[in-house]
């Protein structure tokens, strides 16, 4: 192929593209709220505290690769 095919080609596909997005929008447009799909989870953004963890919640927990707390790594 030439590059002038090449380029055709590429703005046949590109109009083909536009033309199926429109089509989506204009489906989805188109459809009642009710049968829109719900979302599965809190709305939002959930916002994580910058205060330190709560130390006794870890208590007798491995770190992970080092083995127990207070003695010494393998």
């Amino acid at each position: 192929m030439s590059l002038q095919d090449d380029l055709t080609a590429v703005r046949r596909n590109l109009n083909e593209l536009v033309r199926s997005v429109e089509r989506l929008e204009q489906d989805v447009a188109r459809q009642s709220p009710a049968a829109a799909p719900k979302p599965s989870g809190p709305a939002g953004m959930v916002s994580v505290p910058d205060t330190p963890y709560d130390q006794s919640k870890w208590t007798d927990t491995d770190d992970e690769g080092l083995g127990v707390r207070d003695r010494r790594a393998p």
